[in-house]
């Protein structure tokens, strides 16, 4: 089972000040907000305790359009996958859910 999300960080968005003048780049735990809340939507009667692993492999900018995506791995995990344009890998790692994960 998985779960696809697109989404887009405004360029006025409250994170981003500061990181960095005059070559704006998105935080990355402003992206993992962004795959908290997509898995949220995906499963609201689970609860995502942590995130055990994250890479992050190229930068995401301001207005930038990008698409999460979660799969299942069980063992009480989620994968997720965030890619740039074109399919570009953005970030790649894993939730660890509450309990046993099965909701």
């Amino acid at each position: 089972m998985s779960f696809e999300r697109r989404g887009l960080i405004a360029a006025d968005h409250p994170g981003l000040a500061g990181h960095f003048p005059g070559n704006p780049v998105v935080p990355g735990v402003v992206l993992l907000d962004e795959v908290l809340q997509a898995f949220a939507a995906w499963r609201p009667t689970e609860r995502a305790v942590g995130i055990p692993l994250v890479k992050f492999l190229a930068p995401l900018r301001p207005e930038q359009p990008f698409t999460i995506r979660l799969k299942e791995s069980g063992g009480g995990e989620v994968r997720f996958d965030c890619l740039g344009d074109e399919g570009r890998l953005l970030a790649r790692g894993r939730l660890t859910l509450a309990g046993d994960g099965t909701g």
